[in-house]
């Protein structure tokens, strides 16, 4: 029972065998009628087996079973092709903010290249892609589909897109539906972690399969709930790795006042600070937030769906149906939101009475050494007195997430001549809806709320030079950041909240035509093709409530705090044509060619070409190897963003000019609020793909496959902030102090910026200016804390073809059998080499190496031990992920700093993240008319390894803080 066939062998010793069989058949035809045609992933030929010529993995029904899995995420991460690098996300990724995963959601990459560059198919037809994009990457929300109904799956690891079009860069998973069902079968399982806090997840789910009307029904539902997991449920995670991982901004009170009697601006924490009180680098003594408090590691999750699939013969022509429908809920939680001054600026203003929640020594204390001063308030009112504070709202982003998807795929199939023909049309929809339940304050009646300027009835007041006034009731009084456990002051703040909402759908049409049968005979064999078109049309859009809109009229401020939003709207319509080619060149030697042209209405057309081969020298041993081009059109949510409000990262350790002028020479990454657009203008993203190796199985029992691969990938599309600001050295029409125009596109400045020039007088708005000199003069004529050009806020950025990467690695797989009296040993190893990941640094033509470095381990292996005797089967894996170096230059000095102190630094001050090994227990046993399986994850209890570069402490994408943890599932059939 091998857990993953790697490129099966029986299936490649099938493709050895069969020019023979073949023959054999044709030599009995009365047997011809009961052989079906498949079709393999890769290619549209049917009844030729074409597996050998490529590296495919194949997750039978019984894989999928002793997996454990219970969600099609939890499964895929259990394969080495789809494991590495930041490509697969789970829903440990998602969060309550615009640039977050959207919640509940899941997507599996292969090779590391990205979700939006592996083709998700069910039966071999597309699927509607999430209408909330990762970012701005369209993908396949792998959780909408229903793990009890997947007979298996096909996951073929190198590109296509000669066969399937476009996003088959870095291939295909192909998840293939039950069908042909006879009987019933209902399934309950329960999972959970040994650990005190609560992580269960229930499922059960149903198939039914008889004949009706003349043809074969099958019907399946099913359904999953989850509770969340947060960090505070681990010791491990419940608080920071570094003690400098804190942040400015605290929640609840007290919150950070400013001081000014020292140079600039410092922060001392309130009295009534909840937690102990932090040294910063500056020798200030804050009250400080840390993610931890916050962090939720896997959001809660229910998903319910269901779907059916029926086949009826109408003389030579066969109807099939597949249709399902799936509705998922989820939740989603993020670190409470900062409160800025209106303007968006650090440092909001509150008048000095609050202090009066204090005793009177402590609040003179306090006044003796602060820097007060007047201040407008919202309405424009002079508020005789105030000070500036620093915190975050106490409620973290809370928004919830409904997701429906359905998919109906309706078409006819026959033989005409000896010709396979087939068409169907496919219908497919997500459409999702978000709300954001807590968390979330506007922002202009939070600050009319600090100076007693908002009503009763949640509006702001009305003032007439003189007076405060409101339409309705009267003024809901003053509210106070500083004073805890009032009722009436939260009743004040609760006047401010606000609930954003976000509406998306994402649809595809499509109808499709093939034909496939032998052309001519060659030799002892037959050339076979496949021809064959399509039509596929494809729309999305995101539109985002008008309190969570940036808008130029308001120069881009968001109605709420810390909540941002994608605005798009895109369709396309495209065009493709296919030819494919089986040419059986010598009894030994078999190829495949196969070409693809697609045309868009929107950038144009493409062509894409595959040529394939096996050589067989002795029955035994597979040869083989491809050569492919594919492409990846720019997704709907790219092509047609509007505007987004998100955050955008800046790479100080890729590029020396940006990290001397913006990061004080440091290499360490910076967040920025950006505006993102849409380009109508974007390439296609392309990628050649080579990959060759052999299966070898000189016995029945035993089988080893190796097979080396890589793909060129080019034309990346993202938006690329490091590049902006290396730009906007020598280009003065990217640099903007103050906000960026309505029109135009770079980098906002400090208006005060403008205040200083150039030794030749030049500002740095102007032509021909030395940023350098700005620098220096800013720091003479501002002293700021940091010596760097000051960013201020909604920088506007372009989606664009940023660059390019290149992946080789290397697949192995060995599979052996030990065929006992008393039962069957099986041992099985699958593993992926990386040989190299190079691409591109952000803003820079220098090429990184990034195998070995953070989040990109070398090696990723599984090693599974089985044994199988007469109903009963048990096994134990162990997943192996390598290490790979911290991330310790994207760390503040502070945290350096720290890490430094308590030794975990090498010579050079570097670290490594340690490898990671765990071990998955199964057992089951099979009855008459029942199963009952048991699965252990994590069975000793491994913590992920420590990962200072995360927040978190640990790496989410390659490692996760559940624990040990255990899924029981009972299954009964019906006769």
């Amino acid at each position: 029972m091998s857990l993953f066939k790697p490129n099966s062998v029986a299936l490649a010793i099938a493709s050895v065998l069969f020019t023979s069989s073949a023959l054999a058949q044709e030599e009995q035809p009365a047997q011809e009628t009961d052989v079906e045609k498949i079709v393999v992933t890769g290619s549209n030929i049917k009844g030729v087996d074409l597996e050998g010529m490529q590296p495919m993995v194949v997750l039978s029904a019984e894989d999928i079973k002793s997996s454990g899995a219970s969600t099609v995420s939890e499964l895929m991460v259990q394969i080495t092709q789809t494991r590495g690098g930041t490509g697969s996300f789970n829903t440990s990724e998602s969060g309550a903010t615009s640039t977050s995963t959207p919640a509940g959601q899941a997507a599996a990459s292969l090779r590391g290249l990205g979700a939006s560059s592996t083709l998700t198919l069910i039966n071999g037809r597309r699927v509607a892609a999430s209408s909330f994009a990762s970012g701005t990457q369209n993908f396949v929300d792998v959780n909408s589909i229903p793990l009890a109904a997947i007979e298996r799956i096909e996951i073929l690891a190198t590109g296509a897109s000669a066969t399937y079009g476009a996003d088959a860069v870095a291939g295909v998973i192909n998840y293939i539906l039950k069908k042909d069902y006879d009987g019933a079968e209902i399934n309950l399982s329960y999972g959970n972690s040994f650990a005190d806090s609560d992580e269960g997840k229930y499922n059960i789910n149903f198939i039914w399969g008889t004949e009706v009307l003349g043809g074969q029904l099958t019907l399946f539902a099913d359904y999953f709930d989850r509770n969340s997991f947060s960090a505070q449920d681990r010791d491990y995670t419940a608080t920071p790795v570094l003690e400098s991982n804190y942040s400015y901004l605290p929640k609840d009170t007290p919150n950070i006042y400013y001081l000014s009697s020292y140079s600039g601006l410092d922060e001392i924490g309130a009295p009534n600070c909840k937690t102990e009180f932090v040294t910063t680098e500056f020798g200030e003594e804050i009250c400080a937030y840390y993610r931890n408090e916050d962090d939720e590691l896997l959001s809660a999750l229910e998903a319910g769906s269901t779907g059916l699939i029926f086949s009826k013969e109408f003389g030579d022509i066969t109807w099939n149906t597949d249709f399902f429908y799936s509705h998922n809920k989820s939740v989603a939680v993020s670190s409470p939101a900062p409160i800025n001054r209106v303007d968006d600026t650090e440092g909001p203003f509150v008048p000095v009475s609050a202090l009066d929640v204090f005793d009177d020594e402590t609040r003179d204390a306090l006044l003796y050494d602060m820097w007060i001063e007047d201040f407008d308030s919202l309405l424009g009112r002079v508020i005789d007195e105030g000070f500036m504070f620093d915190a975050r709202f106490s409620d973290p982003r809370t928004i919830e997430i409904e997701t429906n998807s359905f998919r109906l795929v309706s078409g006819l199939s026959g033989v005409i001549n000896d010709w396979d023909w087939e068409s169907a049309i496919t219908l497919s929809k997500s459409e999702s809806q978000q709300e954001a339940v807590k968390g979330i304050y506007n922002r202009y009646k939070y600050h009319a709320a600090l100076t007693g300027e908002l009503c009763n009835d949640g509006s702001i007041a009305n003032f007439d030079g003189a007076n405060l006034s409101c339409a309705a009731g009267g003024l809901a009084g003053v509210y106070n950041p500083f004073l805890e456990g009032d009722s009436a002051n939260n009743a004040i703040l609760a006047l401010a909240q606000e609930v954003p909402t976000r509406d998306g759908e994402s649809t595809v049409y499509a109808w499709d035509a093939k034909i496939s049968g032998e052309l001519f005979e060659l030799g002892s064999d037959y050339v076979r093709s496949a021809f064959g078109v399509e039509v596929r049309k494809e729309e999305i859009t995101d539109t985002p409530s008008m309190n969570a809109v940036a808008r130029a009229e308001n120069e881009y401020l968001v109605d709420v705090f810390g909540f941002g939003s994608s605005i798009s709207a895109a369709d396309r319509t495209q065009y493709g044509a296919f030819a494919e080619f089986f040419v059986p060149v010598t009894d030994q030697l078999e190829v495949q060619l196969a070409g693809r042209y697609d045309h868009y209405d929107d950038f144009g057309g493409t062509f894409n070409p595959k040529v394939s081969f096996s050589y067989r020298p002795f029955d035994s041993l597979i040869m083989r190897g491809s050569w492919s081009t594919s492409f990846r059109a720019p997704s709907l949510t790219q092509a047609g963003v509007k505007l987004r409000t998100t955050t955008a990262t800046f790479d100080c350790g890729s590029n020396q000019a940006v990290a001397d002028l913006y990061c004080e020479g440091f290499g360490d990454e910076r967040s920025n609020n950006v505006l993102e657009l849409g380009n109508s203008a974007l390439k296609a993203e392309e990628s050649e793909a080579v990959s060759f190796g052999f299966a070898f199985s000189p016995s029945n029992d035993t089988t080893l496959s190796v097979d080396y691969w890589q793909f060129e990938h080019d034309d990346l599309v993202d938006t690329d902030m490091t590049a902006t600001l290396d730009a906007a050295i020598t280009d003065s029409s990217l640099r903007h102090c103050g906000i960026v125009p309505e029109g135009e596109m770079g980098i906002s400045y400090e208006e005060d910026l403008c205040l200083v020039t150039d030794l030749s007088g030049l500002t740095i708005e102007q032509d021909g200016a030395n940023l350098t000199e700005i620098l220096d003069e800013w720091v003479a004529f501002d002293n700021p804390r940091y010596a760097e050009l000051p960013l201020y806020r909604d920088h506007v950025i372009q989606l664009e073809n940023t660059g390019s990467q290149s992946v080789k690695g290397v697949d192995l797989a060995f599979e052996q059998y030990f065929d006992f009296s008393a039962g069957t040993l099986s041992f099985d190893i699958n593993a992926t080499h990386y040989i190299e990941f190079d691409r591109n640094k952000p803003g820079s033509d220098e090429i990184e190496a990034l195998i070995g470095t953070w989040r990109y381990p070398e090696n990723i292996a599984s090693l599974r031990v089985g044994w199988s005797q007469d109903n009963f089967y048990a096994s134990i894996t162990a997943d192996y992920t390598d290490s790979y170096a911290d991330d310790i230059d994207g760390l503040r000095g502070r945290n350096i700093d720290e890490l430094e102190d308590l030794g975990e630094l090498d010579s050079e001050g570097q670290r490594d993240v340690e490898s990671w090994t765990t071990i998955r227990a199964n057992i089951g046993y099979d009855f008459d008319n029942m199963n009952i399986n048991f699965t252990v994850n994590n069975l000793l209890d491994e913590e992920p390894p420590v990962a200072y570069g995360s927040s978190r402490g640990y790496d989410s994408y390659n490692h996760n803080a559940l624990g040990a943890n255990y899924r029981v599932s009972f299954t009964y059939f019906f006769k």
